[in-house]
């Protein structure tokens, strides 16, 4: 019989430590639609200023009431930014792209949208339905779209929004034909 490898105490209680400390660093998120409730992990350390501003708008409730407006099967769901009635929400100043931090747009994975400009993302934001490399740093435009966290929980809940029929409301392509709400985003402390 093979005898397992002794490992001295401290050692094991720095490890674990260090396991609860990488965990603790992580900023959990609860985000409750109409169709579901999704929980989300943020990585604070690889995108400091995106989930400060994501936090900001969760706390202040800014997402509370918004819905997912934009939804393409096989791609991604992008919400944050209109209400039911497709009026859209006034934001705070951008935020700094950090799409330089490593983290892939890898399906589960959440991510700031943005216009075509690097630095202009504000409030709205995807969750990738697909792994979507041609998204990552450097991209199309040497910046990319800036990862910040993933889906621990209630990815059926994403696949089941990405499966929704879509048409063009209010000028916009892709938009749900029945409004998907996101009813309240909760930061879990």
């Amino acid at each position: 019989m093979k005898k397992s490898p002794h490992i001295p105490l401290p050692w094991l209680l720095f490890m674990t430590l260090l396991s609860v400390n990488a965990w603790a660093d992580n900023v959990q998120v609860s985000m409750k639609t109409s169709m579901g409730e999704i929980e989300l992990s943020l990585d604070k350390e690889k995108a400091p200023k995106t989930i400060e501003n994501f936090v900001q708008y969760a706390k202040d409730g800014f997402y509370d009431g918004t819905i997912f407006h934009r939804v393409i099967k096989g791609f991604m769901i992008q919400g944050g930014g209109f209400t039911e009635t497709m009026q859209k929400k006034q934001t705070r100043d951008p935020v700094e792209n950090e799409a330089k931090n490593g983290l892939k747009n890898r399906r589960g994975t959440i991510a700031m949208a943005r216009t075509s400009a690097p630095h202009s993302a504000t409030a709205q934001f995807f969750i990738n339905h697909k792994d979507n490399d041609f998204l990552d740093y450097p991209g199309h435009d040497g910046w990319g779209y800036a990862v910040f966290g993933e889906v621990t929980k209630g990815m059926e809940v994403v696949d089941g929004i990405a499966q929704q029929p879509t048409g063009v409301t209010a000028g916009m392509r892709d938009v749900p034909k029945t409004p998907i709400i996101i009813e309240k985003v909760t930061i879990l402390e």
